[in-house]
């Protein structure tokens, strides 16, 4: 019985949150959301239970400035505004958490910008 697409990425993110939840060591996470507009970023303390910081490129500072919402310069414009509003919160370390989407394209473009933001993961 072949499965469908969503059901398949619905395995797929509870494969990796699964994984993260045994290694992240009470770190925050780093969890990317994608649609096909816009990409959204936020790093969520699961021991609390809050959102610490979030950006995505629906943001006043970054919206004027990009084409669209959708590639990959808006992609890692949000990992550089992520990263610098984890560092006003007091984040250092995080683990990535890439929900079922492939580490690639958008996904890779972000979490390398939060890099070089400065977040560690």
């Amino acid at each position: 019985m072949p499965e469908d697409a969503q059901s398949l990425f619905l395995r797929r993110r509870r494969r990796v949150r699964a994984k993260l939840r045994r290694l992240a060591h009470d770190r925050p996470r780093l969890s990317v959301f994608r649609s096909s507009k816009h990409i959204y970023a936020q790093i969520i303390d699961d021991r609390a239970g809050r959102t610490v910081a979030a950006a995505s490129s629906l943001d006043q500072s970054l919206k004027r400035d990009l084409k669209t919402g959708a590639d990959i310069a808006a992609a890692g414009a949000v990992g550089k505004l992520i990263a610098e509003r984890a560092k006003q919160a007091g984040v250092g370390r995080v683990v990535f958490d890439r929900g079922g989407y492939l580490y690639h394209g958008r996904v890779k473009a972000l979490a390398d910008a939060a890099r070089e933001g400065g977040l560690t993961f």
